[in-house]
């Protein structure tokens, strides 16, 4: 992230107000309420050392001023006082307006808070602090280690840790009760050193510790040991990483609720465009697993509008009785007209609403509607027929329904629709087309094994991605959202592992949760290591070259 140059954002003579956010140690959902809200309202971001873009990026407006306090112009390590100088300096670029200094962890512990808010002070800036969810107690409960039990009720902290120099001189005799919680953190090095003092100055050398690399993201790791080998563990593990030492350790057996999740680490190929793929990225996230969304279709505008227009004319001057959308494309197609026209949802005013599922029922109450019809059983076009009233003479004014698609719908709704008595303007408001192919390095991925599972949501999709970056690798999970999908992946020489018992997104990351579950099983009742399938790929290329 490099720094942006800033102007003024909001007219005022005073600087803008500082607010110091705790930003956790990492995961994203562990950001607090009224964080939430000052990054909603932020003119700039002062990010700290971990990497924030996610945070940005999902919080804050799309024209908030980022700049880096993690490193200078030429890569160097900021200080505490050239982070003040920062944060000063940007307060005063943005008069009236909101700072918001993102600091990792929480902003009073083992942070720059004192130095700069202190600056702040001193420059006339006005500050607000918001505590943040620090490392020192998120780490170990993610990693299934809690800090203090009935028998074990004392916790020390030892941060930054010193040389080798003098290392038994520098540890409270508090933390050598057997009974004590010690969390070290720092460094690599200054982990090390740390753990080393407490075993020199007498601290015993069965000690349980556990070592946890990447802390409450999904590469999380923890190791196990004992303090006469935390050295080992620490010079393997990934950085930044934090160490707990205590009895509380072998509780991690019972309690390791973070890395057992059944999808925890699997990086999931998600071929959908960004806006389709959240409802899939949050449900992968809840098992453990991060998504990596490959676009396959572009939806561009129909051809030739006249038809898209003469049905906008038609639903305000009342030739509808229903409209129904099948898609979140469709209401998007539709809005846009919409909003072209000059009009809003009042056009609305006496006409049904069907949405094909709760998807695209909510991007229509963001719009301002409230549909009438969304199924209750099978999210699609079939489930929406099935509870569709039929025409009644004497109930429907109008016999009319208008159904805005894409350009590829196929003819299901429109024939059963028709076969309850209703006339249909079945309507192109939108054209799907393959999209361009992934960067290199994506359909490399896709053709080598480095993805765990695909997720496939309809045939298209199947079709597309092959189309445009290749066939996922045999070792690779296939999961699909239902027969017709199914098959259509077979057909292209894909062997399908999952298949969702419902054509919904949820049910289909639910079915691939159980499926790795059930690897994970067969792993534990083999004694084998659990692996996820991209580790199998590479060991068995391991095996093959050796």
């Amino acid at each position: 992230m490099t720094t942006v140059t800033t102007t003024p954002s909001r007219p005022g003579k005073t600087p803008a107000t500082v607010a110091f956010v705790g930003a956790g140690p990492g995961d994203p959902g562990l950001l607090t309420v009224r964080a939430v809200e000052l990054l909603a309202e932020a003119d700039a971001v002062v990010i700290d050392q971990i990497a924030r873009d996610q945070v940005v990026a999902r919080h804050c407006r799309p024209e908030v001023d980022v700049v880096d306090a993690g490193r200078g112009d030429h890569g160097q390590r900021l200080t505490h006082a050239a982070n003040a100088k920062l944060v000063v300096s940007t307060a005063r670029a943005h008069k009236g307006g909101l700072v918001v200094r993102l600091m990792d962890g929480d902003p009073a512990t083992f942070n720059g808070l004192a130095e700069e808010a202190l600056a702040c002070a001193k420059a006339g800036v006005p500050v607000e602090v918001v505590p943040g969810v620090s490392a020192v107690s998120a780490v170990p409960a993610y990693a299934g280690v809690p800090l203090t039990t009935a028998e074990s009720s004392a916790l020390h902290v030892i941060a930054h840790a010193g040389g080798t120099k003098g290392r038994a001189s520098t540890v409270d005799p508090a933390c050598l009760d057997p009974r004590s919680t010690v969390v070290v953190l720092g460094s690599a090095e200054a982990l090390a050193a740390g753990l080393a003092a407490l075993l020199e100055a007498g601290r015993d050398a069965g000690t349980p510790v556990a070592v946890t690399g990447h802390g409450t993201s999904v590469r999380q790791s923890t190791a196990v040991t004992t303090l006469e080998d935390a050295t080992a563990a620490v010079e393997s593990a990934p950085t930044p990483a934090l160490a707990v030492v205590g009895p509380t350790v072998d509780l991690r057996q019972t309690i390791n609720w973070f890395e057992s999740r059944p999808l925890f680490g699997w990086n999931v190929l998600v071929p959908r465009t960004k806006e389709q793929s959240e409802s899939i990225d949050r449900r992968l996230s809840r098992y453990g697993a991060i998504s990596t969304v490959v676009p396959t279709i572009s939806v561009e505008p129909p051809r030739t509008p006249q038809q898209m227009e003469r049905a906008i004319t038609g639903l305000v001057t009342g030739r509808y009785e229903w409209v129904g959308f099948t898609s979140v494309n469709a209401v998007k197609a539709v809005r846009e007209r919409f909003e072209a026209l000059g009009l809003d949802v009042r056009s609305f005013a006496g006409l049904k609403v069907a949405a094909v599922g709760g998807v695209t029922a909510q991007a229509l109450r963001d719009w301002g509607l409230i549909p009438d019809l969304v199924p209750t059983g099978e999210q699609s076009a079939r489930g929406l027929l099935e509870e569709w009233p039929p025409y009644d003479d004497l109930l429907d004014p109008i016999n009319r329904i208008l159904l805005p698609r894409a350009d590829i719908a196929t003819d299901t709704l429109v024939a059963g629709l028709v076969e309850m008595g209703w006339e249909v303007d079945d309507v192109t408001a939108y054209r799907t087309v393959r999209a361009a192919p992934p960067a290199p390095e994506v359909r490399d991925a896709i053709k080598s094994g480095a993805f765990d599972a695909v997720v496939f949501t309809s045939s298209s999709t199947v079709r597309n991605l092959v189309g445009i970056a290749g066939k996922p690798h045999t070792n690779t999970v296939i999961a699909c959202i239902g027969p017709q999908t199914a098959k259509t992946a077979e057909e292209h020489g894909l062997r399908v592992d999952v298949l969702a018992a419902e054509p919904s997104a949820e049910v289909l990351i639910d079915a691939l949760a159980d499926h790795g579950a059930a690897r994970a099983h067969a792993a534990h009742e083999a004694g084998e290591q659990v692996r996820r399938p991209s580790e199998r790929r590479s060991e068995s290329r391991r095996r093959a070259r050796s």
